[in-house]
């Protein structure tokens, strides 16, 4: 038995050594990649253990050299790229590599595969907008949300957050012809994908109908509004999905501002008094009190509002939160 093991240990140090003499040809087009992998003739019996991401190759050529090449054709969306921004510049990044073993165990060779795009200046695509959503509801109703710069003068220019800094996270909905409105976040939840599914690993944010739970755990808080329309979350980054893309899901509502109750409210945790307080009417602080168990309608206020209030889902994203230099320090750093 330990002959065997000790040959395959060396079969596999022998392809992983023939592989690294790779030759890639990349081009970059404008959603898609196209790569050509030439491999070794000892290779070519072993193409099904070459992958771009999570991605097989799309065709195999076998060349009258005996030689091979490996075609990887997939769009910027397939084969799990990550995407990030950096200034003006939009970057897609990948691995070629060649996996002997299971994919439970690291690859033998890697080879990064990276394109670059200059951002145009009215790009606002959903999901591929780093930092950026929008989502439209009943009645022509548009609510926007941003990934704020740390100034809170204007939106994100990078969607890499250190871990441990603040996420400031705009939302606002448009007001057009509608009376007076107020923006509440009822609920939101991080996830790794852009849509939720019952499967879904999620971390929580909001609950409770408006509780910002982050408040508890860390620094999170609700900065002061400037409108009712619009709501700032000030929110500590985490470390759910450390190093990949990570979608903020809200569930925003909008309301009277006239009628605050515990099921329509924006709360969030003051450490130095040890309590909750309502964001738009601290007086009114009671109302955050059930914050701590279960918030529950105790009054028949607002039963018409109720039937006109409108909810709508929107999702921000990607961001990446990365972890920070350890000569820089961390303090605060949330699990």
């Amino acid at each position: 038995m330990v002959p065997h093991l000790y040959l395959g240990v060396i079969t596999v140090a022998v392809f992983a050594a023939i592989v690294t003499n790779a030759d890639v040809k990349l081009v970059c087009e404008k959603d898609s990649v196209k790569i050509t992998w030439r491999i070794s003739a000892e290779m070519v019996p072993h193409a099904a253990r070459l992958f771009l991401g999570s991605c097989m190759p799309s065709q195999l050529n076998v060349l009258p050299t005996g030689e091979g090449e490996a075609n990887f054709n997939y769009k910027l969306a397939d084969c799990k790229f990550k995407k990030l921004m950096k200034g003006k510049r939009l970057i897609y990044k990948n691995d070629l590599t060649y996996r002997p073993q299971a994919r439970k165990n690291p690859a033998s060779f890697i080879y990064p595969i990276e394109c670059v795009y200059k951002r145009p200046e009215s790009w606002n695509p959903q999901f591929l907008n780093p930092g950026s959503g929008v989502s439209e509801g009943r009645g022509e109703l548009v609510v926007h949300m941003e990934l704020l710069n740390e100034q809170l003068t204007g939106v994100a220019k990078t969607n890499v957050i250190p871990l441990g800094s603040f996420m400031p996270i705009w939302a606002a909905v448009e007001q057009k012809s509608h009376q007076p409105l107020l923006l509440l976040m009822e609920e939101c939840v991080a996830a790794t994908t852009p849509e939720l599914h019952p499967d879904s690993q999620v971390y929580p944010i909001i609950a409770n109908k408006g509780c910002l739970l982050e408040s508890v755990k860390g620094n999170s808080m609700f900065l002061p509004r400037y409108h009712s329309s619009a709501l700032i979350l000030y929110l500590q980054s985490f470390k759910l999905g450390l190093g990949e893309e990570v979608y903020i899901h809200c569930k925003l509502v909008v309301w009277d501002p006239a009628d605050l109750g515990e099921t329509k409210k924006t709360c969030h945790y003051v450490k130095d008094s040890g309590s909750w307080e309502l964001l738009d009417d601290p007086l009114q602080s009671s109302l955050c009190s059930c914050c701590d168990s279960t918030c529950k309608s105790r009054s028949k206020r607002g039963v018409k509002w109720e039937s006109n209030s409108q909810s709508l889902s929107s999702v921000l994203g990607p961001l990446v939160i990365v972890e920070q230099n350890p000569s820089s320090g961390d303090s605060g750093v949330k699990d």
